[in-house]
C-alpha cells in the first residue's frame, strides 16, 4: 500500500481513478452558442428547492458559455451512450455540431438541449458558481425534469467505462 505525505497531481488523478462515477453531459444553448462536454463531478445538492451541481474545467474558455447562457441541462447517461460521452469528452476532436449529431435532442424548459433517450434529465437555470483551483462549480436550480427508461447507467472506472452487471 503507497502512503504519502506530499501529494502530487499524478498521484491524486491516480487516486481518483478509482472512484466510480456515473457518466453525463452537460449542455446549454443561448446567446454564448450551443455547447456540451461530458462530466463526471455531478450531485444532488438539494431537494427542495431541487438543485444540482456540477464541476467543469474553467482553463477551457468554451465552457464560459454555461455562464453567459444561464441555463444548462444534465443528461444522465446510459449504457449505450458511450460514443456520445466519447464525443462531448473532446478525445474525438469533433465540432460542436459532430457532438450533437450524436444524439436526439429537444428541450424541456431553459432552451438547453436536452438528451431525448437520457436516463434522467436535470433542466437547470444557472443559480450560482463557485470558482475553486481548476475547476468552476455550477450550481442550477431544476425548472425542467426528464425520467428516461430504466436501463443500465453509463460509469466512469479506472480511466475506461463500465457498465453495472446485475
Amino acid at each position: 500500500m503507497l502512503m504519502k505525505n506530499d501529494v502530487e497531481p499524478q498521484a491524486y488523478r491516480d487516486a481518483m481513478s478509482h472512484f466510480a462515477g456515473h457518466v453525463h453531459v452537460i449542455t446549454t444553448d443561448g446567446v454564448a452558442g450551443r455547447r456540451g462536454a461530458t462530466v463526471i463531478a455531478a450531485c444532488s445538492v438539494s431537494d427542495t428547492p431541487p438543485m444540482v451541481l456540477v464541476c467543469l474545467n474553467r482553463v477551457n474558455p468554451k465552457n464560459e458559455a454555461f455562464i453567459q447562457n444561464g441555463n444548462f441541462a444534465l443528461n444522465t447517461l446510459s449504457s449505450h451512450h458511450q460514443s456520445l460521452s466519447a464525443g462531448f469528452s473532446g478525445i474525438t476532436g469533433l465540432s460542436v455540431e459532430g457532438r450533437f449529431a450524436l444524439g436526439q435532442w429537444d428541450t424541456i424548459s431553459t432552451g438547453a438541449p436536452t438528451l431525448s433517450d437520457a436516463l434522467a434529465v436535470f433542466d437547470c437555470e444557472l443559480f450560482d458558481t463557485k470558482d475553486l483551483a481548476t475547476h468552476r462549480v455550477l450550481f442550477g436550480k431544476v425548472t425542467g425534469l426528464r425520467i428516461g427508461d430504466n436501463l443500465k447507467p453509463l460509469i466512469y472506472h479506472d480511466r475506461g467505462y463500465r457498465i453495472l452487471q446485475d
